[in-house]
This record gives C-alpha cells, structure tokens and sequence, in this order.
C-alpha cells in the first residue's frame, strides 16, 4: 500500500487559514534584516507565507501582523515592491 506524501502545511498571514506551502508566497526577513519575497522558499532568515491575493497583503498590513511576524518594521518602499513582486498593482 502507497502512503500518501504528507503535505506541509502554512498559515498566511493574512487571512489566517492553513493552505499548502505551495500555493502560498513566502516572505522572508534575511539576516542582513532584509525583507525580501523568497521565490525558492529556500533563502535563510524568518519567514512568513500570504496568499497570492491583495486582500490577504491588505489584511496582514492593516493588522501589523507581518511586521510582528517578521519582527523587523516594514517601510512604505518595501510594502510596494511586496505589492509589485506578488503582481498587485504596477508601480507607478
């Protein structure tokens, strides 16, 4: 008998709900205090997932739930480049 492969599990910061790992965006704070969107899922640092939609971003900035996850301050340039690298909206 075949045992199914356990899928890792991650909650999104903003929405609260556990999704698999993959269908969620990671978000990491490098040691170098860097916030970054972590494409491999692999980059050294804390992390933190969210869901590739907009109302989960606006969620976990309204609620200060990313910056008390990552435990670093989030400024006003890398919350855009957050909301351009997860394909929100352009720069403008």
């Amino acid at each position: 008998m075949m045992r199914q492969k356990k899928v890792p599990l991650r909650m999104c910061v903003g929405c609260q709900e556990m999704k698999p790992k993959k269908e969620l965006i990671r978000i990491v704070r490098t040691p170098e205090s860097e916030i970054l969107i972590d494409g491999s899922g692999k980059k050294s640092g804390r992390g933190v997932y969210i869901c590739p939609q907009r109302e989960c971003l606006q969620k976990a900035l309204k609620t200060n739930r990313l910056e008390k996850n990552l435990e670093h301050a989030i400024s006003p340039e890398i919350i855009e480049r957050l909301k351009v690298g997860l394909g929100y909206e352009h720069s403008s």
